[in-house]
C-alpha cells in the first residue's frame, strides 16, 4: 500500500485529490496538510511513502517544504502540483531533485501514475509541463551544446531514439506507440537513459536533447535499430 502526504491549501481541491487517489486500491491518504509547514509537521508524524505537495501554499510553499522534508524526513519522495502561469516555480523546482510534476488539471490517471511512479523509485514529470519548460528555455550557449552533445553520445541508437521523444513531452505509453514497443519496454530505457547522463528526471534529460539540439524523430517514425 502505497502512504500519501496530500498538502493543498484548498479543502476542495484536496477531497477530490483524495477521492481520485483512494479510488487506486493500492493508495491510501494517511494525512493531510493546509500549508507546507504543516505538510513537514505531518510527514515526520506519519513518515508517509509519498508527500503530494502543491507548489503555491501559506506559511511554507512547496519548494521551502521540499527542502525541509529532505533534512527532517529523508528518502521520502515528493510529487509537485503546479498550474499552468506557474512555470518559474517548476523551473527552480527541477534543481530540487523532486521526485514528479503533474498539473493540477491533469486526468485521474495520470495523478495516480505519478504517486505510483515516486513510490517505485521512479521520476515522473507530466508531458505538459516538460512541454511547458521547454518553451521557456532561450539558445543555449556553444559550450553548454558541446557539453551536452558529449553526454548524448553516450547512448545507442535505441535510446536515442526514445529520448528524442522524452524531449516532445511525451509519456511512457505514448512513446512505446511511436516505437512499437511495450510501455515496461520503454521504462527500462528511460531508466537506463537517466543511469547514463547522471540526470534525475526526464525534464534534465529533455533540456540535455535542448542543449544540444537533437532533432527528436518525426511523427510516425519508427527506427529499426537493436
Amino acid at each position: 500500500m502505497v502512504r500519501v502526504l496530500l498538502a493543498d491549501d484548498e479543502p476542495l481541491i484536496r477531497a477530490g485529490i483524495r477521492t481520485v487517489l483512494e479510488s487506486a486500491a493500492d493508495i491510501t491518504v494517511v494525512a493531510e496538510a493546509t500549508n507546507g509547514r504543516a505538510a513537514v509537521d505531518e510527514a515526520v508524524r506519519h513518515r508517509p511513502d509519498v508527500a503530494l505537495l502543491d507548489i503555491k501554499m501559506p506559511v511554507l510553499d512547496g519548494l521551502g517544504a521540499v527542502e525541509e522534508l529532505r533534512r527532517q524526513v529523508p528518502g521520502l519522495r515528493v510529487v509537485l502540483l503546479t498550474s499552468f502561469g506557474a512555470e518559474p516555480n517548476v523551473l527552480r523546482a527541477v534543481q530540487h531533485r523532486v521526485a514528479g510534476f503533474v498539473l493540477k488539471n491533469c486526468t485521474p490517471d495520470e495523478l495516480i501514475r505519478a504517486v505510483r511512479a515516486a513510490h517505485e523509485g521512479d521520476a515522473y514529470l507530466s508531458p505538459a509541463v516538460t512541454r511547458l519548460l521547454l518553451g521557456m528555455l532561450t539558445p543555449v550557449a556553444v559550450e553548454r551544446r558541446r557539453e551536452a552533445t558529449d553526454r548524448l553520445a553516450a547512448l545507442s541508437p535505441r535510446e536515442s531514439d526514445v529520448l528524442g521523444l522524452v524531449a516532445e513531452g511525451l509519456s511512457n505509453a505514448e512513446i512505446g506507440r511511436r516505437l512499437r514497443m511495450s510501455e515496461a519496454s520503454i521504462k527500462t530505457y528511460v531508466s537506463r537513459i537517466l543511469t547514463k547522463l547522471d540526470c534525475t528526471n526526464r525534464v534534465q534529460a529533455a533540456l540535455l536533447v535542448r542543449d544540444a539540439e537533437v532533432p527528436a524523430p518525426g511523427p510516425g517514425v519508427a527506427r529499426t535499430r537493436p
